[in-house]
C-alpha cells in the first residue's frame, strides 16, 4: 500500500509543478486577447463562458473510465498530451477564434481527468493524506503562479507577440510531463467484462447518472445548488474583470500578474492549511458556507477598486484564500459524498454543473455589465454569494438534526 501511495504522491505533484508554468499564462489569456487582439465584451465573455461550458464536453471524457479502473492511467497518458496540442499552433496562427477555441478545448481535459485522478487518489491513497496531499499540490501550484507571473509580465510588457511563444514552450514542458504517468500505477484495478454501449447511450450516460444521483441522493443534490449559486456569482464577475482591469483602472501586465497571481498565491498558500484542518471538524455544508462567505468580500473590496488601486491587491489575497477552501470541498466532495462506493459519478455531477452555470452565469453576467454597469454586477455576485452562504448554512443545521 505504501509504494502506490508514495509513487502516486510523487507523481500527483511533479505534474502539478510541470503544469505550473502553462496554467500561469493560460490563467491570463483573457486579458492578453483584450489588451494584445482588442477582443470584444462578446470575445471575452466567451472565452470566459467556454471554460466552465468545456465541462459539459469533460463529463464524456471522465465517463470512460466508470468502473474501469484498468483504463485510469490510459484516460490521464491521452489527455494530457491532447490538451495542450493546439497551444503549439499559437506561434503561427492569427485567428482570435482559434485562441478562445484552445482555451476551451484544455479545460476539457483539465475537468475531464478530475474524476480518473480522484478514483486513483481514493484507490492509493487513504484517510486524510487525501486531502494533505491535494492541498500540497495547489500549494506548489500557487508557489510558481506567485514567481513566473512577474517573469512573464516583464515580457509581455515589453516584448509585443511573446505570449504566443510563452504559450508554446510551456505547452512543450506539459506534454514532456506526460512521461510521468507511464509508470504510474493503481492498486487493485480489477478488469470487469467488456460490454458493448450505443452511441446513443454513451451521450445521455452521464446526463442519466447525474439524474439518478441526485434523485437518490439529495445530500448531494443540496450540495450542487448551493454550489451553483456560488459559483455563477463568481463566473459572472469573471466576465467584467478585462474592462474593469484595463478601462477603469488602466492596469499594465505586471500590476494584474502581481495581484491575480501573487496576491492570489499568497492567501491561498497561507490560508490551505487552515482549510486541511477545518475540512474534517465539520460537515461539509457547513465548511462550504465558510467558502461562500468569504467569496461574498471578493466583489465587496473590488469595488473598493475604484477609490484605491490597493483595494485590488488585498481582493484578490482574500479571492486566494477563498479558493483554497473551495479547490478543496469541490475536488474532495465526490469521495466524500462516495463513501466506500465509485467516486467517479460524483466528481462527474460536480463537472456537470460547472458546464451548466457557464451556458447562464457570464453572459447574464455581461448583459447586466451592458445595461448597467460594472458595480451592478459586483454587487448582484455578492447577493449571490450570500444567498449561498445561508442555504448551505441551513443545510448543515438540517444534516445534524436528521
Amino acid at each position: 500500500m505504501s509504494l502506490f501511495k508514495n509513487k502516486t504522491k510523487a507523481i500527483y505533484l511533479w505534474l502539478r509543478l510541470l503544469n505550473t508554468p502553462f496554467w500561469t499564462i493560460y490563467n491570463m489569456l483573457f486579458i492578453i486577447l483584450y489588451k494584445e487582439l482588442q477582443a470584444t465584451p462578446l470575445q471575452i465573455t466567451l472565452t470566459i463562458a467556454i471554460k466552465p461550458i468545456a465541462s459539459l464536453f469533460s463529463s464524456y471524457w471522465g465517463a470512460l473510465i466508470y468502473r474501469k479502473p484498468h483504463k485510469l492511467i490510459t484516460n490521464l497518458i491521452f489527455a494530457n498530451i491532447l490538451k495542450y496540442t493546439p497551444f503549439l499552433l499559437f506561434p503561427f496562427v492569427k485567428n482570435i477564434w482559434f485562441f478562445i477555441a484552445s482555451f476551451g478545448f484544455y479545460m476539457i481535459f483539465v475537468r475531464g481527468t478530475i474524476p480518473a485522478w480522484m478514483e486513483i487518489i481514493k484507490r492509493n491513497i487513504q484517510g486524510k493524506a487525501r486531502e494533505h496531499l491535494f492541498a500540497v499540490g495547489s500549494i506548489v501550484d500557487y508557489i510558481g503562479s506567485a514567481i513566473l507571473p512577474i517573469a512573464f509580465g516583464w515580457i509581455l510588457d515589453d516584448y509585443t507577440g511573446s505570449w504566443r511563444w510563452i504559450f508554446f514552450g510551456t505547452a512543450c514542458i506539459g506534454i514532456i510531463s506526460t512521461v510521468l504517468l507511464w509508470s504510474l500505477t493503481v492498486e487493485d484495478p480489477v478488469m470487469p467484462a467488456s460490454t458493448s454501449i450505443s452511441v446513443k447511450s454513451s451521450l445521455l450516460r452521464p446526463w442519466k447518472e447525474a439524474w439518478i444521483l441526485m434523485k437518490s441522493r439529495p445530500d448531494f443534490a443540496k450540495f450542487q445548488v448551493a454550489f451553483m449559486l456560488g459559483g455563477s456569482a463568481l463566473m459572472m464577475l469573471m466576465t467584467i474583470l478585462p474592462m474593469y482591469f484595463v478601462d477603469v483602472l488602466d492596469l499594465s501586465y505586471m500590476e494584474i500578474a502581481f495581484a491575480i497571481a501573487v496576491c492570489k498565491a499568497i492567501g491561498f498558500i497561507t490560508a490551505s492549511p487552515f482549510w486541511v484542518k477545518l475540512f474534517h471538524k465539520m460537515n461539509i455544508y457547513r465548511f462550504c458556507s465558510l467558502v461562500t462567505l468569504s467569496a461574498s468580500l471578493f466583489p465587496i473590496i473590488l469595488i473598493l477598486g475604484y477609490f484605491h488601486s490597493l483595494a485590488l491587491y488585498i481582493a484578490y489575497f482574500v479571492y486566494g484564500m477563498m479558493q483554497a477552501g473551495s479547490e478543496l470541498s469541490w475536488n474532495l466532495s465526490g469521495p466524500y459524498f462516495a463513501g466506500d462506493e465509485d467516486s467517479t459519478p460524483y466528481s462527474g455531477t460536480n463537472i456537470l454543473s460547472v458546464g451548466l452555470r457557464g451556458c447562464v452565469a457570464p453572459f447574464l453576467g455581461t448583459l447586466i455589465y451592458n445595461t448597467t454597469n460594472s458595480l451592478i454586477v459586483m454587487i448582484v455576485a455578492f447577493a449571490l454569494c450570500l444567498l449561498a452562504t445561508e442555504r448551505l448554512y441551513t443545510f448543515s443545521k438540517l444534516k445534524k438534526t436528521a
